[in-house]
Protein backbone atom coordinates (compact mmCIF):
# COMPACT_ATOMS: atom_id res chain seq x y z
CA UNK A 1 0.00 0.00 0.00
CA UNK A 2 1.21 3.32 -0.80
CA UNK A 3 2.16 5.87 1.83
CA UNK A 4 0.52 9.33 1.28
CA UNK A 5 3.21 12.45 0.69
CA UNK A 6 3.68 14.55 4.56
CA UNK A 7 1.34 17.42 4.56
CA UNK A 8 4.23 19.82 4.98
CA UNK A 9 5.52 18.64 1.55
CA UNK A 10 1.80 19.18 -0.12
CA UNK A 11 1.73 22.77 1.32
CA UNK A 12 4.91 23.84 0.06
CA UNK A 13 4.37 22.72 -3.27
CA UNK A 14 0.86 24.43 -3.38
CA UNK A 15 2.95 27.49 -2.14
CA UNK A 16 4.59 27.03 -5.00
CA UNK A 17 2.22 26.79 -7.37
CA UNK A 18 0.04 29.80 -6.30
CA UNK A 19 3.20 31.81 -6.21
CA UNK A 20 2.44 31.76 -10.30
CA UNK A 21 5.03 28.38 -11.67
CA UNK A 22 3.77 26.01 -13.25
CA UNK A 23 3.29 22.19 -12.21
CA UNK A 24 5.49 20.91 -14.00
CA UNK A 25 8.44 23.29 -12.31
CA UNK A 26 6.98 22.65 -9.07
CA UNK A 27 7.30 18.71 -9.81
CA UNK A 28 11.17 19.49 -10.73
CA UNK A 29 11.66 21.67 -8.00
CA UNK A 30 10.12 19.16 -4.92
CA UNK A 31 11.16 15.81 -7.11
CA UNK A 32 8.04 14.57 -7.25
CA UNK A 33 6.24 13.45 -10.06
CA UNK A 34 3.99 16.08 -12.34
CA UNK A 35 0.84 13.76 -11.75
CA UNK A 36 0.64 14.18 -7.91
CA UNK A 37 1.54 17.91 -7.83
CA UNK A 38 -1.53 18.11 -10.91
CA UNK A 39 -3.71 15.88 -8.45
CA UNK A 40 -3.00 17.82 -5.62
CA UNK A 41 -3.51 21.13 -6.90
CA UNK A 42 -7.16 19.90 -8.59
CA UNK A 43 -8.28 18.71 -4.89
CA UNK A 44 -6.81 21.40 -3.17
CA UNK A 45 -8.54 23.78 -5.40
CA UNK A 46 -12.08 21.68 -5.34
CA UNK A 47 -11.95 21.24 -1.74
CA UNK A 48 -9.39 23.95 0.31
CA UNK A 49 -7.70 21.34 1.90
CA UNK A 50 -4.36 19.85 1.40
CA UNK A 51 -5.26 16.61 3.89
CA UNK A 52 -4.91 13.13 2.37
CA UNK A 53 -7.86 10.97 1.37
CA UNK A 54 -8.60 7.97 3.84
CA UNK A 55 -7.43 5.19 2.98
CA UNK A 56 -9.21 1.75 3.50
CA UNK A 57 -12.23 1.41 5.18
CA UNK A 58 -15.70 -0.50 4.51
CA UNK A 59 -16.33 -1.83 1.31
CA UNK A 60 -19.79 -2.19 -0.10
CA UNK A 61 -21.33 -5.58 -0.93
CA UNK A 62 -24.33 -6.16 -3.06
CA UNK A 63 -25.28 -9.12 -0.84
CA UNK A 64 -25.36 -6.39 2.06
CA UNK A 65 -28.97 -5.84 1.62
CA UNK A 66 -30.15 -9.78 0.85
CA UNK A 67 -28.36 -10.44 4.30
CA UNK A 68 -31.67 -11.80 6.10
CA UNK A 69 -33.02 -13.89 2.52
CA UNK A 70 -29.37 -15.79 2.37
CA UNK A 71 -29.34 -16.27 6.23
CA UNK A 72 -33.01 -17.40 5.89
CA UNK A 73 -31.86 -19.57 3.14
CA UNK A 74 -29.38 -21.47 4.62
CA UNK A 75 -31.57 -21.89 8.21
CA UNK A 76 -33.88 -23.21 5.68
CA UNK A 77 -32.36 -25.59 3.73
CA UNK A 78 -28.95 -26.24 5.43
CA UNK A 79 -27.62 -28.14 2.24
CA UNK A 80 -28.20 -25.16 0.13
CA UNK A 81 -25.53 -24.90 -2.59
CA UNK A 82 -23.98 -21.72 -4.23
CA UNK A 83 -24.69 -21.63 -7.35
CA UNK A 84 -28.69 -22.47 -6.10
CA UNK A 85 -28.45 -19.21 -3.77
CA UNK A 86 -27.00 -17.37 -7.11
CA UNK A 87 -29.95 -18.53 -9.31
CA UNK A 88 -32.44 -17.51 -6.15
CA UNK A 89 -31.04 -14.10 -5.94
CA UNK A 90 -30.62 -14.03 -9.60
CA UNK A 91 -34.91 -14.37 -9.76
CA UNK A 92 -34.94 -11.36 -7.17
CA UNK A 93 -32.98 -9.60 -9.83
CA UNK A 94 -29.07 -9.65 -8.14
CA UNK A 95 -26.69 -11.22 -10.23
CA UNK A 96 -23.85 -12.32 -8.89
CA UNK A 97 -21.38 -15.14 -8.98
CA UNK A 98 -21.34 -18.39 -6.32
CA UNK A 99 -17.96 -17.45 -5.31
CA UNK A 100 -18.89 -13.82 -4.32
CA UNK A 101 -21.68 -15.67 -2.31
CA UNK A 102 -19.13 -18.10 -0.75
CA UNK A 103 -16.98 -14.90 -0.04
CA UNK A 104 -19.69 -12.66 1.66
CA UNK A 105 -20.39 -15.88 3.82
CA UNK A 106 -16.97 -16.39 5.31
CA UNK A 107 -17.07 -12.51 6.00
CA UNK A 108 -19.90 -12.65 7.76
CA UNK A 109 -17.88 -15.37 9.54
CA UNK A 110 -19.38 -18.62 8.71
CA UNK A 111 -17.56 -21.65 7.62
CA UNK A 112 -18.44 -24.98 6.32
CA UNK A 113 -18.85 -27.99 8.49
CA UNK A 114 -17.34 -31.51 8.06
CA UNK A 115 -19.04 -34.29 7.01
CA UNK A 116 -19.49 -37.15 9.98
CA UNK A 117 -15.93 -38.71 8.06
CA UNK A 118 -14.17 -35.18 9.84
CA UNK A 119 -13.43 -34.84 6.56
CA UNK A 120 -15.01 -31.10 3.96
CA UNK A 121 -17.02 -32.60 1.34
CA UNK A 122 -15.56 -31.97 -2.02
CA UNK A 123 -15.82 -33.16 -5.42
CA UNK A 124 -13.22 -35.91 -6.47
CA UNK A 125 -10.58 -35.59 -9.57
CA UNK A 126 -10.53 -39.33 -10.01
CA UNK A 127 -12.42 -42.27 -9.08
CA UNK A 128 -12.72 -43.51 -5.47
CA UNK A 129 -10.82 -46.55 -4.54
CA UNK A 130 -13.00 -49.44 -3.73
CA UNK A 131 -12.00 -48.68 0.46
CA UNK A 132 -12.56 -45.51 0.38
CA UNK A 133 -15.98 -46.02 -1.32
CA UNK A 134 -16.39 -48.51 2.04
CA UNK A 135 -15.42 -45.92 4.22
CA UNK A 136 -18.06 -43.63 2.97
CA UNK A 137 -20.74 -46.23 3.33
CA UNK A 138 -19.54 -46.71 6.77
CA UNK A 139 -19.76 -43.05 7.54
CA UNK A 140 -23.02 -42.27 6.04
CA UNK A 141 -25.19 -44.85 7.65
CA UNK A 142 -23.45 -43.75 10.94
CA UNK A 143 -25.79 -42.09 13.32
CA UNK A 144 -25.91 -38.57 13.46
CA UNK A 145 -24.21 -38.42 9.65
CA UNK A 146 -24.74 -35.01 8.05
CA UNK A 147 -24.04 -33.69 4.84
CA UNK A 148 -21.81 -30.17 3.84
CA UNK A 149 -23.58 -27.56 6.37
CA UNK A 150 -22.70 -23.71 6.78
CA UNK A 151 -22.45 -23.27 10.65
CA UNK A 152 -21.28 -19.96 13.01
Amino acid sequence: MTKSYSLDLCRRVARFVEAGHSCHEAARHFEVSVAFVVRLMAAYRATGSLAPKPEGGWRYSKLDPHREFLLRRVDEKGDITMPQLAAELLARGTKVMPASISHWFIRQGYSFKKNAAGQRTRTLRRAPSPRALAHEASAAHAPGAASARLSR
